[in-house]
């Protein structure tokens, strides 16, 4: 009996003292919320001021004539959008962009699944490839656009592409200055892709090593070939991914500007290039001609059509809709 009080004893002596409240428990550090806001108040000063306030202002300057200055002139109302939708070459431009995105967006799509999928397959060599695809995504649009201008496609006899072509007995081919056929489309489209598959490519690979293994192994026991597998495990897993995907290339197609801009100036002339997508006249008209009121009223009229056909897409296709 003595033996089990004692040992009842020590064992309730071992036992940690019950922790009280400390009646400090709820209350705000506000050493800590100080200091915080400290850290991120320069960002967000920079995000309101550069960002937000540089939208508001900019949509003021859509309704107003402002030539050659930033402040806002005389209330004109809807009258530089109105401006824009008769202005013949800003709805060219717009129907250009258009069916270039028409195109780019299934393409660029189609070649970075491809490729993910050859990829994903592989068991040798996986880290290399990615890596090398993945590199032209770390490019600069414009030194990338200058390369293909004056290396690649720069139609001369010893460009890469007219030498190539050399060893099958084509003759000298002005890839970009020609506009009969159209071959600068080869260069725009060649350059994207380019410097965009790689990156969608990791996106995709992210999507595949997140299906469960076991799905294929499955499918494969009951006789599936990779078609079979390929279209009903593969691609409904992808859905989401895909989704997302889809609409990061369709607005980088609206978006256009860089190696229409870097390809065209210097080589025909900004002003009689054959292509010329929204965000160029834009800029021709806002920074060249300083019509800040009519460049605003465009930059807002491409935004709303980016954000329309991307809603758009989503509600078609169901964006983060689960199965």
């Amino acid at each position: 009996m003595s033996g089990t009080a004692t040992s009842g004893r020590a064992a309730t002596a071992a036992r940690p003292a019950a922790v009280q409240p400390s009646g400090r428990r709820g209350r705000t550090d506000w050493r800590a919320v100080g200091a915080f806001t400290l850290l991120i108040a320069p960002m967000l000063i920079g995000l309101g001021l550069f960002k937000y306030v540089a939208i508001g202002w900019s949509f003021l300057l859509s309704f107003s004539d402002a030539r050659g200055t930033v402040d806002l002139g005389a209330w004109v109302g809807l009258d530089n959008y109105l401006y824009l939708l008769q202005d013949e070459a800003f709805r060219s431009s717009m129907s250009g962009i258009i069916l270039f995105t028409i195109f780019i967006v299934p393409v660029t799509f189609g070649f970075s699944l491809a490729i993910a999928v050859l990829l994903h397959g592989m068991r040798r060599g996986r880290a290399f490839f990615r890596t090398s695809f993945l590199i032209p995504a770390a490019v600069s649009y414009v030194v990338a656009a200058l390369i293909w201008k004056m290396s690649l496609f720069n139609g001369l006899p010893s460009g890469v592409a007219n030498t190539i072509g050399g060893l099958f007995g084509w003759d000298v081919i002005s890839w970009i200055a020609g506009v009969d056929p159209p071959l600068y489309w080869i260069v725009i489209i060649t350059v994207r892709l380019w410097l965009q598959v790689g990156l969608y490519m990791i996106l995709f690979l992210a999507g595949l090593q997140a299906i469960p293994i076991h799905l294929y192994e499955a499918a494969a026991l009951d006789g599936a070939s990779r078609w079979a597998q390929f279209r009903h495990i593969t691609l409904p897993m992808l859905r989401n991914t895909s989704v997302a995907i889809l609409m990061l290339i369709l607005i980088g197609a609206f978006q256009a500007f860089d190696e229409f801009y870097n390809i065209f100036t210097t080589t025909t002339g900004n002003a009689t290039a054959p292509v010329r997508p929204p965000l160029v006249v834009l800029y021709d008209t806002a920074l060249k001609g300083q019509d800040y009121g009519v460049g605003s009223a465009g930059a807002f009229m491409l935004t709303m059509l980016i954000v329309v056909v991307t809603l758009l897409q989503g509600r078609v296709v169901g964006f983060g809709r689960k199965d």
